[in-house]
């Protein structure tokens, strides 16, 4: 084992041939412009590697990601513009060497999204997984408008996405969300094992063969999110978006009045 790099939102480490790029905020891993670019940063350097073969996603505490943190400015204290936190989500999707995302707890909002990264999701029946954009008072982000029905087919994408309701793992699976379902202890060790196999291929043909699969997807997910940025922009300055932040942090029921 090489522990590798830390940055201050990003580790990386190397077992043979697989490395594991990990989210360290624990419990929840929030992430803001800095996480992401880190990460996108870490698939960059990993795809220059040529003894890295495959990528485990995983991540510290008790969720996998949950999200935008809503509280962290940028510079000057104002909200960092979706934009600029979405140029760094397709740069991850356009990183070349297969990924495993190890699902331990909570992917959330944008968490979501990041899990949907992966070509693969290892995870167990205490995950949660939420599209809950509607509930906040905004349209969803970081590409699921596309890559969310691209996963698991329109019918439950909308699902999804206009209730905003949360599925645990059991239901995740079945509807093609999560492609490997194991004990929670296990999450890791399990995705683990499955970015080995991968890297057992032959690392040219099996690059090839996942560019075949996922041609056009960078540039569809850099369509989506430009489109989900321009309407989450005039959305942030609606009374419902002030609502539905507020119901969540208070942990209640919102109450929007489309306005």
């Amino acid at each position: 084992m090489n522990t590798g790099e830390t940055s201050t939102a990003i580790g990386i480490q190397r077992y043979g041939h697989v490395a594991v790029v990990e989210m360290r905020r624990p419990p929840h891993n929030f992430f803001d412009l800095a996480m992401l670019t880190q990460m996108a940063d870490a698939f960059e350097a990993l795809a220059a590697d040529a003894q890295c073969r495959a990528i485990v996603l995983a991540a510290e505490g008790r969720s996998f990601c949950a999200g935008a943190d809503f509280n962290r400015p940028g510079e000057g204290g104002k909200r960092v513009p979706a934009r600029q936190l979405y140029q760094q989500a397709v740069r991850l999707f356009a990183a070349p060497k297969p990924v495993v995302a190890a699902v331990q707890g909570p992917a959330i909002g944008g968490g979501l999204g990041v899990a949907l990264v992966a070509d693969f999701r290892v995870s167990c029946a205490e995950a949660r997984f939420s599209a809950n954009f509607a509930r906040l008072g905004f349209h969803p982000g970081f590409g699921l408008s596309h890559t969310l029905p691209r996963l698991i087919g329109a019918q439950q994408a909308s699902l999804l996405l206009l209730t905003g309701r949360r599925i645990g793992g059991e239901e995740a699976q079945r509807i093609g969300l999560v492609d490997l379902l194991v004990p929670q202890a296990e999450v890791r060790a399990e995705a683990m094992k499955l970015a080995a196999e991968i890297a057992g291929g032959a690392p040219i043909a099996v690059q090839a063969t996942r560019a075949s699969l996922r041609a056009g997807l960078a540039e569809a997910v850099r369509e989506a999110t430009e489109r989900e940025a321009a309407l989450q922009a005039e959305h942030f300055e609606t009374e419902d978006f002030v609502e539905g932040v507020a119901a969540m942090t208070a942990r209640r029921e919102p109450v929007f009045r489309g306005r």
